[in-house]
């Protein structure tokens, strides 16, 4: 099963949880930054809490936290992913050596009880993980608390063909968002870089941007009435192959799919043409896991008592429940690639993402438009574990001014 299972699993609960997300603003959300947490918690709950969090992550406890390490061993191994683990626990809390010793090491520190000196530790760990891109550690800290869980995952990648920025309207955009925003234009020769999927929720266009360190970013159009958590759904469900998807050199000329068209043009070169026309963009998104206590098995663990035990194999004594779970998110997508980092962090108290001569050849031009909203997602293409999922609704603006620095020009330097 190995790392295949872990990331057919996280991307399972990906689908779960996108499918509750239809955002009247835009979002994203990152379910490999969730799955690893509560796969290593789930060895240490009640019985109740054991079965609860199986069904979520969809297989027993123990496999669950192999499958974890699984998965926090890839993320580590993907050049353009950066990810991190921080465990702290209050003074008052002794873990069980054997839970301790299913984590990583040099993980573990303490908590000191004073509760803004506590925040401001957790919050320079989430910045620093995430090179600045999550400020704060997105969990509930007071006297109370006995352990905070976070993992940290960033997401970077250089387009290996960089877009053109548009000024106003490109041609054969079907643009529906009320106001000038800021498009990305970019040709290319290969076709099947487009795609119609057949899902039930309608027929969905997809248009795969590859980036440098084995990412790339699938950008989904649905049709107008399609709701959005099943547009990402279908994007997820596709790389399990539980959809057709016909890449659009296999397509018929006309309007095959949402935002797409395909004609056949004279050309002076032999090479079919693709354009993808698309705004730029940066979502974010603050999500409170427990809202969703089914989704993630967290109904039982996050049940308040003050007898009974949520997570005895963690460790003796109090009486301890998650009162605290969510997940802080952020993506941009710029003409030169795609960033994206969040911080996810469980929380456990006591109970108390020009010339005039005959072109020579007839050959198909497919145009793409994204002028409407659209989900996204980040997807590592070796392994196809999605990164990060998400849904826009407001794309940067055209009167917008330009940042004073450049963070495309940051990347290129450290790398």
């Amino acid at each position: 099963m190995g790392k295949a299972g872990a990331v057919r699993a996280a991307n399972a609960l990906g689908v779960r949880w996108v499918e509750r997300t239809d955002p009247a603003e835009g979002t994203v959300l990152m379910p490999a930054g969730v799955w690893p947490l509560l796969g290593l918690l789930a060895p240490a709950g009640s019985p109740e809490v054991r079965g609860e969090l199986a069904q979520a992550l969809g297989m027993p406890p123990e496999a669950a936290a192999d499958r974890a390490r699984d998965l926090l061993g890839l993320l580590r191994d993907v050049p353009a992913v950066g990810s991190a683990l921080g465990l702290w626990t209050s003074r008052r809390l002794r873990p069980r050596p054997e839970w301790l010793s299913g984590l990583p090491p040099a993980l573990h520190r303490r908590l000191t009880g004073d509760v803004p000196e506590d925040r401001r530790q957790l919050d320079a760990w989430a910045r620093n993980a995430t090179d600045g891109l999550i400020d704060a550690m997105p969990v509930e800290v007071d006297r109370d608390t006995r352990l905070v869980l976070a993992a940290a995952l960033t997401v970077r990648t250089d387009w290996i063909r960089r877009f053109d920025e548009v000024h106003g309207v490109p041609y054969g955009v079907d643009d529906a968002w009320g106001e000038p925003v800021r498009y990305l234009s970019r040709w290319t020769s290969m076709l099947d870089r487009v795609a119609v999927l057949e899902t039930p929720a309608g027929l969905v266009t997809e248009a795969r941007v590859l980036g440098y360190g084995d990412i790339s970013v699938h950008l989904l159009l649905g049709e107008p009435d399609a709701r959005p958590g099943r547009v990402l759904a279908a994007g997820i469900e596709v790389l399990g192959q539980r959809h057709r998807r016909t890449t659009a050199d296999r397509l018929p000329d006309g309007a095959p799919g949402p935002g797409l068209t395909i004609a056949r043009i004279a050309r002076y070169q032999p090479e079919d043409l693709l354009s993808v026309i698309v705004p730029q963009f940066t979502v974010e998104a603050d999500h409170d896991l427990l809202a969703h206590k089914a989704v993630f098995g967290l109904k039982t663990l996050s049940a308040r008592s003050e007898t009974e035990h949520r997570l005895p194999g963690l460790a003796d004594g109090e009486p301890l429940y998650l009162n605290s779970a969510r997940q802080r998110a952020t993506a941009t997508f710029g003409p030169r690639g795609f960033r994206a980092a969040s911080v996810t962090a469980l929380g456990v108290a006591i109970g108390a993402a020009a010339t005039t001569r005959r072109p020579p050849y007839q050959q198909r031009i497919a145009r793409v438009g994204f002028g409407r909203p659209f989900g996204f997602l980040a997807v590592h293409r070796t392994s196809g574990l999605v990164l990060a999922a998400g849904w826009v609704t407001e794309p940067d603006r055209e009167a917008e001014r330009e940042p004073e620095t450049d963070p495309w020009e940051e990347w290129q330097e450290e790398d």
